[in-house]
């Protein structure tokens, strides 16, 4: 396929998934639960736990009381002792909460993300601060925890592609019928695409990515790619890329 007709493939699936149908119970993905609570601290535990099973990933989104990022970190301890998901024992879970709690009370996500990317206009470097941050305000290193939160690279260039945080910046920052917007700090010219392995394996059937190895240098490729058709919208067309793989529509 011819990237011009890649293009026209996704700039129309781009058009028709930007509605509220795309997200349901029939076609889970963590934004459905995210969406309904519009909230910054909400958003980020779905998105943190948004990997797996989309169908389990709603499931156990689901069970949550987000209202306890409201209340004392002993009810929160008492309150999420059943609760687990994959890597995430209770403890993790728990820990999540009290760390989400208490960076509430210090400042908002989006101030904390923003005071690391404003002065290169840097989206990972908003991330490092926040990342910085919140292991700050609470120290824990479990290894469920640590999976969640993740870590400041050495070598940022063949790290990890830090997927389920780009998933949530674009949450946050776009503003669509499938996007949030919440934020208004972050220019979405700046987002980078949330790449997983599904996702990378599409770009890689549709000639979007010439790079075989998945980290944040395919991360960089993609989103490079994307600016050549919406230098000022890159991340847009993450969502139809994600669907276009998980409904098996592809004929290559």
């Amino acid at each position: 396929m011819k990237l011009s007709d890649v293009k026209q493939l996704l700039d129309k699936e781009v058009q028709e998934r930007n509605n509220t149908l795309e997200l349901s119970y029939e076609k889970p993905d963590p934004l459905l639960i995210a969406s309904k609570y519009q909230d910054e601290s909400v958003a980020l535990i779905c998105a943190l736990f948004g990997y797996g099973n989309a169908g389990l990933i709603v499931k156990f989104l689901e069970s949550l009381d987000f209202s306890l990022l409201e209340s004392s970190e002993e009810t929160i301890k008492r309150k999420l002792t059943s609760h687990y998901y994959r890597f995430q024992k209770s403890e993790d879970v728990i820990a999540v909460f009290i760390a989400l709690k208490r960076l509430k009370e210090l400042d908002s996500i989006e101030d904390i993300f923003y005071k690391g990317y404003k002065k290169e206009h840097n989206i990972l470097d908003g991330l490092w601060h926040f990342i910085d941050t919140i292991r700050a305000v609470y120290p824990c290193s479990t290894q469920g925890y640590n999976f969640l939160i993740g870590s400041i690279p050495k070598e940022v260039s063949s790290t990890g592609t830090y997927k389920r945080y780009m998933m949530y910046l674009r949450w946050m920052v776009r503003k669509d019928d499938l996007d949030m917007g919440l934020w208004s700090k972050i220019d979405k010219k700046d987002l980078l695409m949330p790449l997983d392995t599904h996702t990378f394996k599409v770009s890689r059937k549709l000639g979007l990515l010439k790079r075989k190895s998945y980290n944040m240098k395919a991360v960089l490729e993609l989103t490079d790619k994307f600016k050549q058709w919406d230098k000022n919208d890159p991340v847009k067309y993450d969502f139809a890329l994600y669907r276009l793989g998980q409904e098996k529509l592809l004929k290559i």
